[in-house]
């Protein structure tokens, strides 16, 4: 009489392999990233999916709930020379984050999560009018534009050391990931929030 193999019974048949974890390209973890800025925590998702086809256009905040590495690589796409390149700005994207890992030993990901928290302005000025005068007026930036502010920075500073010169894009981008998340204001992004953040200060 032959043995029959039964599954257990909190496990059903054919499951051996369905307790994998996903992870971002293949290589990283994204179950245990820690949030220092509880204002844009539940504004920064992290997931597993680097492209969601555009599933978050049709309503509005959706973006949101998007993984903050494809809203990255969206930023990072929206200049004239590489607007719809998503697999080339993806691959891009890809070997920044090695070349992260391989300067600091981190997992790039929590690298870039820190990284637009400390690149994400506080404060800004707006123009209100009085009787035809022009006065600047600062204010408190809602957390949804404090993530798009600091992406925009990152991308801003990735093109502007990657566009003619010797840099490749990618080592643009680890640089600018690195120094924002050390909180150098030599990097581009964390310069702009200064900058900001300083004329807001002196227009209140």
């Amino acid at each position: 009489m032959s043995e029959t193999n039964t599954p257990e019974p909190d496990q059903p048949a054919g499951s051996d392999d369905l307790d994998v974890d996903a992870k971002l390209f293949t290589k990283w973890d994204v179950d245990e990233i820690a949030y220092e800025d509880p204002s844009t925590e539940r504004y920064i998702t992290v997931t597993p999916v680097a492209h969601t086809m555009g599933r978050h256009s049709s309503k509005q905040f959706k973006k949101s709930e998007i993984s903050i590495v494809e809203r990255l690589i969206n930023r990072l796409m929206a200049t004239e020379e590489n607007t719809g390149k998503k697999q080339l700005t993806t691959r891009a994207v890809r070997r920044a984050f090695d070349i992260v890992n391989e300067r600091t030993d981190e997992n790039p990901v929590q690298v870039l999560v820190t990284a637009v928290e400390n690149a994400a302005p506080r404060e800004e000025t707006v123009r209100l009018k009085y009787g035809g005068i022009s006065v600047p007026q600062a204010v408190d930036v809602a957390p949804q534009r404090r993530v798009d502010q600091a992406l925009k920075f990152i991308a801003e500073g990735t093109h502007s050391g990657s566009f003619k010169t010797a840099t490749d894009v990618e080592e643009a981008l680890a640089d600018q990931l690195i120094g924002a998340a050390n909180y150098n204001v030599q990097t581009y992004a964390i310069n702009q929030k200064e900058e900001k953040e300083r004329v807001a200060a002196a227009a209140r």
